[in-house]
C-alpha cells in the first residue's frame, strides 16, 4: 500500500506542471496565438518562484513571483507578434532561447541552495485516499479547477465563445465588432501565468532546488499535450496523467535495476510524445476539425 501510494503521488507531481503549461497554451491557441515560448516561460517561472521563496520563504509571494515571471515573458512575446506583427513560430522559439539564457544567469547563484518544499495538507484518511486527495499541495487543486474552469469558460460563457471564434477567424471577429488584439492579449498572458505555475510548481515542490535548464523539454511536451487532446481541456487532463506516468515508470524501472540502458529510460517520455503525435497526424481530418482554424496566422486591424 505505501509504494502504491508512492507511485500515484510521484505521477501526480509529474503530471501537475504539464497540466498547467499545457492548460495555459491551449487558452492562447484557441485565441489563435501559436506560442512556442512555454519551455522558456515555465524556466523563468521556476527561477524567479525559487529566488522569491528563498528570499522571502516559500509560500503565496514566491507562487506569485513564478506567475509573474511567465505574464513577463507572455508580454515580451505578445509586443512581438501582436504589435510588432512578427512570426509566431520565430517569435516563440527565440522566447524559449531568452528564458533558458535569462535563467541560467538569475539562478546561478542560487543553485544547490536548499528551500522549504510547498507542502500540501495533513490529513488523517485511509492510505492512499488521505495523502493522495486531501494531502496535495495548492497547485495540484489549482490545476484541476483550471481544467473545470477553462472548460466551462470557452463553451458555457460568451467571451469563451468569442475567443473560440477569433482562434478560428479573426477578420471575421473584428468585423462583428470584437477587439481582437485585446482578446489575443489576455490570452498569452494567461497562458504565461499558467507556464510560469508550472515551473513554479518543479522548483518548488517536484524537486524542490534550482538547476539550470530544469524544466528539461517539459515546456515541449505542453505543447503536444494540447494537441494529444485536440485542444480539450478534459482531455489534456486525461494526456497530462498519461505523460507523467510514463515520466514516473521510466524512474521506477530504473529503481528496479533491470538491465535497461538507462538512457534509453530516460528517453521514454519524449518516444511517447512522439509516438502520440505521429499517431494522431495521421488523422489529418480530425486535426483540421478540431484545431482552431486561424492558429498561428498574423492578425492585422487595418487589413
Amino acid at each position: 500500500m505505501d509504494t502504491a501510494t508512492a507511485v500515484a503521488l510521484s505521477v501526480v507531481a509529474a503530471a501537475t506542471p504539464l497540466l498547467l503549461a499545457a492548460l495555459g497554451e491551449l487558452v492562447a491557441e484557441r485565441a489563435g496565438v501559436l506560442n512556442l515560448g512555454v519551455e522558456g516561460m515555465m524556466l523563468m517561472g521556476a527561477v524567479t518562484a525559487f529566488v522569491a521563496a528563498s528570499e522571502l520563504g516559500t509560500g503565496l509571494p514566491a507562487l506569485l513571483a513564478g506567475a509573474a515571471a511567465g505574464v513577463a515573458m507572455a508580454a515580451l512575446f505578445a509586443v512581438l507578434v501582436l504589435v510588432l506583427l512578427a512570426n509566431q513560430v520565430a517569435s516563440g522559439l527565440a522566447l524559449t532561447l531568452f528564458g533558458l539564457g535569462l535563467s541560467a544567469l538569475i539562478g546561478r547563484d542560487y543553485v544547490g541552495r536548499p528551500v522549504e518544499a510547498l507542502t500540501g495538507l495533513e490529513v488523517s484518511l485511509p492510505p492512499i485516499l488521505g495523502p493522495l486527495i486531501l494531502g496535495q499541495d495548492p497547485l495540484v487543486y489549482l490545476s484541476f479547477a483550471g481544467v473545470a474552469g477553462v472548460a466551462w469558460f470557452l463553451r458555457r460563457t460568451r467571451s469563451g465563445m468569442v475567443l473560440r471564434a477569433v482562434g478560428e477567424n479573426a477578420d471575421a471577429a473584428h468585423a462583428l465588432g470584437h477587439a481582437v488584439t485585446a482578446l489575443r492579449w489576455r490570452a498569452v498572458l494567461f497562458g504565461g501565468a499558467m507556464a510560469g505555475l508550472g515551473g513554479a510548481y518543479l522548483s518548488l515542490a517536484y524537486t524542490p532546488l534550482w538547476s539550470e535548464n530544469m524544466t528539461a523539454g517539459r515546456g515541449w511536451i505542453a505543447l503536444a499535450l494540447v494537441v494529444f487532446a485536440t485542444w480539450r481541456p478534459w482531455r489534456l487532463l486525461i494526456g497530462a496523467y498519461v505523460f507523467g506516468a510514463v515520466d514516473i515508470l521510466q524512474l521506477h524501472i530504473q529503481a528496479l535495476g533491470l538491465s535497461v540502458a538507462s538512457q534509453f529510460l530516460s528517453m521514454l517520455p519524449y518516444l511517447a510524445t512522439i509516438a502520440v503525435l505521429v499517431a494522431i497526424s495521421a488523422d489529418a481530418t480530425r486535426i483540421r476539425l478540431n484545431a482552431p482554424a486561424g492558429l498561428g496566422r498574423i492578425f492585422h486591424p487595418g487589413n
